[in-house]
């Protein structure tokens, strides 16, 4: 099949041919038909790998620590082949799908082959052909709902958790920093809830689009502060929700500025978190930072182990946030159709991350690929990389997974030996298979056991 992947390295994007995913007992193996490539997370992915080793480490301080950390535990020797191989191995890119199963583990309930379904998950739900997805990051299409607007259904939980985390009132007043796919979502979910919002971007077509939502828009150069007071009689907004993505500290500063006291600021994009202690505290405003998709999210027991948090108690998950989403296209309160500004093949990837990174020069919002030449699995998943012919003299040695004791331990020093050669290598994820393969010289490699012992 095909995938979208980048090398951590050197940045650069990939259509690669790689293994289907293997079907786990808890997991739904699904066609992807439409994905959504998430312009700001994925170009913050793309500009790190086109970063110097240098400006990796100056970038991401916490994952220096790691590897010194690793340094004093396992040695220089093991920690820098763990390093490479990560530098070298394909990323994934892309983290919101629809389309259609395919097929369904022995622990999943509810979804079976032929229903369309909306994926989510960094790792899982990537711009390829196949994904496997556990079965609580997937939730079936009403009727009504295209591929198209279901594939952005983790987005849409994004913003739907912020706002939750808001606790919007009937006839609050909001301010939304930052009108990206994000911001308009959010400005749509907050009219639903019926509240009064405002909306300001440093996008003069952004804020337009959000008037067609229903909010009062202020143009760049605005006088945010005043605006929202004499919008507010002088009160402040009830609250904020920060959809922006900036290095700088003013969304923060201004949140202070313009919120009434005990308001509450909501952090949903990625910006600088210094927080004024003047306003904040005079004013007594509380500030949360929203967790991505909501409840569950980067918890393994949930999300991988398929262990479901009781509804009484959590009122609405990762998957239950999936799905109002989807209810909410369905009753026709949320327009997602108008938020898509380009549509590409998987065929053309290339050309829709030309555009994110600045190579082409013309505005977007919404980026869909569509994957309708992807056809069925066929019986082998085997990708050949290295055909050779048998050496009877050597010892043929296959591989079933290639995690970081593999990698850095075990294929380092096999490959060295005179009477080895590596044959087929399998991990369950597929992707991870043809980096891994592809450094140490495997003959093929392959999603499923069964195509090592065939």
């Amino acid at each position: 099949m095909k995938q979208v992947t980048q090398t951590l390295r050197t940045g650069e994007i990939n259509i690669a041919d790689v293994p289907v995913p293997a079907l786990q007992d808890s997991f739904v193996l699904v066609r992807n038909t439409a994905s959504v490539i998430s312009a700001g997370t994925e170009k913050t992915k793309i500009d790190m790998g086109k970063k110097n080793l240098l400006q990796k480490a100056q970038a991401r301080p916490d994952l220096v620590k790691q590897v010194i950390n690793k340094l004093k535990t396992e040695g220089l020797s093991k920690t820098l082949q763990t390093v490479n191989t990560r530098l070298n191995a394909p990323s994934p890119l892309g983290y919101s799908s629809a389309g259609e199963v395919v097929a369904a583990g022995g622990l999943v309930e509810g979804i079976r082959p032929g229903d369309r379904v909306a994926c989510g998950g960094a790792g899982y739900a990537n711009h390829a052909e196949f994904v496997a997805v556990p079965k609580n990051l997937v939730v079936r299409i009403p009727e009504g709902v295209s591929d198209e607007e279901a594939a952005f259904t983790t987005l849409g939980s994004i913003a739907l958790q912020g706002v939750r985390l808001a606790e919007p009132k009937l006839g609050e007043t909001f301010l939304v920093l930052g009108l990206g796919l994000l911001g308009q979502i959010t400005v749509q979910l907050l009219r639903a809830n019926g509240c009064h919002v405002i909306g300001t971007d440093l996008d003069s077509e952004l804020v337009k689009l959000s008037e067609n939502y229903g909010a009062t828009g202020l143009q760049p150069g605005s006088d945010v502060v005043n605006a929202c007071k004499e919008l507010t009689s002088g009160h402040g907004v009830d609250g904020v929700l920060v959809c922006a993505g900036t290095s700088s500290n003013q969304p923060i500063e201004l949140c202070g500025e313009v919120t009434r006291e005990k308001g509450r600021v909501v952090v949903v994009g990625a910006v600088r978190m210094d927080i004024p202690r003047e306003d904040y505290f005079k004013k007594e405003i509380s500030v949360v930072i929203s967790r991505s998709y909501g409840p569950g999210r980067y918890d393994p027991v949930y999300e991988e182990g398929g262990h479901d948090y009781p509804l009484s108690y959590v009122r609405f998950t990762e998957q239950r946030n999936m799905q109002t989403f989807l209810e909410l296209i369905a009753q026709k309160k949320l327009d997602i159709q108008s938020l898509i500004t380009h549509r590409y093949t998987l065929k053309q990837a290339g050309e829709a991350y030309a555009l994110i990174e600045g190579q082409k020069k013309e505005p977007y919002l919404g980026i869909v690929l569509n994957y309708s030449e992807a056809k069925g699995i066929t019986e082998s998943s085997v990708i050949t990389l290295h055909p050779k012919p048998v050496d009877k003299a050597k010892i043929g040695l296959s591989f079933y997974g290639a995690g970081n004791y593999a990698t850095a331990s075990l294929l380092p020093v096999l490959k060295n030996e005179a009477d080895l050669e590596f044959r087929g290598l399998v991990t369950a994820s597929g992707r991870t298979a043809q980096g891994v393969a592809e450094q140490f010289g495997f003959s093929f490699c392959a999603g499923n056991y069964s195509d090592v012992l065939g």
